[in-house]
């Protein structure tokens, strides 16, 4: 088992070297670890609600602070002059993508403003579909196929809520297209084998670009594990003209599902789940690999700003825009269609439940129009996407829907895999206390909590502030194959990187430090944490506790 066996070497943080291998091994040996987790269903009484899933590509929280009003002069007042003094405080108070109709949407219900996701896209959305983290899933990288095997929280939705279920848009949980000699093409879970009645989208992590892209679908016709496959075609929606736009495809797709379900059986419930393609860039690198996209999904701001750099509307010729300017561009073209989708909804049934969730952090690629943040983080070098710090991990998440208040916002420590949890509580379903594990021959604990007692005011928080926790993991392919695993609870953070110099962890108080700029000292050892000496009220407790996360509860378990 890797146990890190010294801090960074880096000379500004505090260097404390862990002793040996059998100090953690008595730690282990010593605590125990309790898996179990509650979960609350909602009593319905009355219809069953429909719920809406809405999932943005690549879009962090710094992309959407707006969606929370104040966050970022608190973290400007926690950094400036009467704060920790930073040099570059200023910066904090970058360019945030105008998101007026997702800024409408958090008003409306709770926002959360702990949130984290996986580093990468398809970890996150395996999480969400199956309630596990990556040690479960195994889905660790942007090209692992999820098992067909994992117990689906949409086959729940449809085999015990009697729900009708669609899905549009970007799904990315198939694995890769087959490439080499015999290889399997898409070789993972396939829509319709998790659960999903029909779908119409694209399988691929990235499109060629946002206007040439292959649909890929399947209908109540097609065997779950197979798909079809046809050129875009130019589709409308209220105030767009007729585009290949992919993101307006998904939506117009979703609409026209819903409206059928609403017709066709109006008091059979749904669920659907719409992932946008925006931000993320195309497979097309050259001129730009990120889309200037059609003038009238752009609001007056962003059409502005893509005129005064001199883009060209519906193409991948940027002019002089920035890779920062285009992340709001795309963000912004997202947050258009978020809007019509809800029009639509709001007008044909509002006993719906909406969640918005990005998927990961903000990208930073380190290649020229390729770095996106903007906004709310100073350290940006080796961070944003594909890393377990805030701004590879923090997402925005928000939540509206029947029974829940209002411009409410929740500081509870939550991970996209609890929308499993979530989903089936507030459709009434019964939430699994475990799960089938990827060989569909045993079965796991599930990482996933639900959020409805928050949600309805039941209940502050369903975490430990402690004990409880949550995991980001990946492995990172962009670099090399870094192996990344992060963990929190409701203070503080380790950013564990495997195979790097000294196999180090770094930690850091969250609630003083929410955009990791000083590193904390690590205690000597654990010992003291191992015989109960230490408690919660120990800094050093924290740090012991997380690497204890870290080394039972994520795949670094299974590393040697």
């Amino acid at each position: 088992m890797m146990i890190f066996p010294q801090a960074c070497s880096r000379s500004d943080v505090p260097v404390v070297t862990w002793r040996s291998r059998a100090l953690l091994a008595a730690l282990l040996a010593v605590v125990g670890f309790a898996g179990s987790q509650g979960a609350l269903a909602q009593d319905r009484t009355a219809a069953k609600p429909n719920i809406l899933l809405i999932i943005a590509d690549d879009v962090g929280i710094d992309v959407t602070t707006d969606m929370y009003p104040g966050l970022i002069d608190q973290v400007m007042k926690q950094y400036g002059p009467t704060g920790h003094k930073h040099a570059h405080a200023a910066a904090i108070r970058g360019k945030p993508a105008s998101t007026p109709r997702l800024d409408r949407l958090a008003r409306q219900g709770m926002t959360f403003t702990n949130t984290w996701a996986h580093p990468f896209c398809s970890p996150t959305r395996a999480s969400i579909l199956t309630g596990l983290n990556g040690l479960g899933t195994r889905v660790l990288t942007y090209a692992d196929p999820l098992s067909a095997k994992h117990t689906s929280f949409v086959q729940l939705l449809k085999d015990q809520g009697g729900y009708s279920t669609g899905l549009f848009g970007k799904w990315h949980l198939s694995g890769s297209p087959g490439r080499a000699a015999g290889a399997a093409n898409f070789p993972g879970v396939k829509p319709k084998q998790a659960g999903f009645d029909v779908f119409t989208g694209n399988l691929n992590a990235a499109i060629p670009l946002y206007t040439q892209y292959d649909i890929h679908a399947q209908d109540t016709t097609t065997p779950p594990h197979e798909w079809r496959s046809s050129p875009a075609i130019e589709r409308t929606l209220p105030g767009i003209a007729p585009t290949k736009y992919a993101d307006v495809a998904w939506v117009a797709d979703a609409i026209d599902w819903i409206s059928a379900q609403e017709k066709s059986n109006p008091d059979k419930p749904w669920f659907a789940w719409v992932a946008f393609n925006s931000a993320h860039a195309t497979a097309i690198q050259q001129p730009s690999a990120m889309t200037v996209p059609d003038r009238d999904l752009l609001d007056a701001p962003s059409l502005a700003e893509m005129e005064a750099c001199g883009g060209e509307f519906g193409s991948n010729r940027p002019g002089n825009c920035s890779g920062e300017a285009l992340m709001r561009a795309m963000t912004n073209a997202a947050d258009t269609l978020t809007g019509k989708l809800l029009d639509a909804v709001d007008k044909l049934d509002p006993n719906t439940y909406v969640i918005f969730i990005g998927d990961n952090g903000t990208p930073m690629y380190g290649r020229p129009n390729l770095d996106f943040i903007d906004n709310l983080y100073l350290t940006k070098k080796g961070r944003g996407k594909g890393t377990p710090y805030q701004s590879g991990a923090r997402v925005p998440l928000t939540i509206r829907g029947p029974q829940i208040a209002a411009g409410k916002t929740s500081n509870e420590l939550t991970q996209a895999a609890d929308l499993f949890s979530t989903t089936l509580a507030l459709a009434g379903v019964e939430v699994p206390g475990q799960v089938s594990d990827a060989d569909g021959t045993g079965k796991m604990l599930l990482d996933a909590v639900s959020l409805a007692p928050v949600l309805f005011g039941k209940e502050q928080s369903v975490r430990d502030p402690n004990r409880g926790y949550v995991v980001t993991e990946t492995v990172n392919l962009m670099t090399n194959g870094t192996r990344y695993v992060g963990a929190r609870n409701g203070r503080y953070t380790i950013a564990c990187t495997e195979g790097a110099a000294a196999d180090a962890c770094e930690f850091y108080d969250l609630v003083s430090d929410p955009i990791q700029e000083y590193p904390l000292e690590e205690p000597a050892s654990c010992e003291q944490y191992g015989n109960g000496t230490w408690q919660p009220t120990d800094q050093a407790w924290h740090f012991c506790r997380l690497v204890e996360v870290v080394l039972t509860h994520s795949y670094f378990k299974n590393q040697k």
